[in-house]
């Protein structure tokens, strides 16, 4: 039986996103990926025109559900370090999918700044993480719940990797050292919002900061 043709376009979806893995955006033949799909080099351009059509559909796969889930964390029914728990929460339960098309986007922002425009300009649109976490830190600060004497764009990209970019290590961990015992996401949430908001020094940094 054939295959309906709405069947073609997320299997070249997922093809893509194997080799884009491997080999990266330049360097994954799109014979391989019309193979790997079991259809052809003119249907992929039919559905991608370009390399940066079938990236941003890769990343869009599972960016959508993603952004959705951070909206609902980030909903206003709560206080501000409730609201950073359960985001850093769903960060660090990302799925497999997921954590590999955050890899190729690290990637490829390294190496094509025109690409890193085009994922910036979907990851800062209306509904996106970016604007969704900046609102957030808006309100901390109002509420005093972040401090209101640093650049609130500091405060942004400090929430954002706090939240990021340990789950990114943990994963990349996970995958090179088997046997390393690490802290379940739950657990990681928690440590990283009282990290974010409390800091980590200790009880003389604390002193010495009181004093002024």
């Amino acid at each position: 039986m054939a295959r309906p043709r709405s069947d073609i376009a997320p299997r070249i979806v997922h093809a893509a996103r194997d080799r884009f893995l491997k080999h990266g955006v330049d360097g994954a033949s799109l014979r391989d990926i019309a193979r790997a799909a079991r259809s052809s080099v003119g249907m992929v351009h039919y559905y991608f025109p370009t390399k940066d059509d079938l990236l941003l559909a890769v990343i869009e796969e599972v960016y959508g559900a993603m952004s959705a889930d951070i909206r609902k964390a980030l909903e206003p029914d709560a206080g501000v370090e409730e609201r950073l728990r359960r985001l850093y929460a769903r960060i660090a339960g990302m799925s497999d999918e997921e954590f590999t098309v955050i890899r190729i986007v690290l990637r490829e922002a390294l190496v094509s700044s025109g690409r890193l425009k085009k994922v910036f300009a979907r990851f800062t649109a209306e509904g996106a993480h970016v604007p969704l976490i900046a609102g957030t830190v808006a309100q901390g600060i109002q509420t005093g719940a972040l401090r209101d004497d640093m650049n609130p764009l500091f405060l942004l990209v400090a929430t954002m990797a706090l939240g990021f970019m340990p789950v990114v290590a943990r994963r990349l961990a996970q995958g090179a050292l088997p046997d390393l015992q690490l802290p379940p996401p739950a657990e990681m949430a928690s440590g990283l919002t009282r990290a974010l908001l409390h800091g980590i020094g200790g009880p003389e940094v604390r002193r010495r900061a009181d004093l002024g």
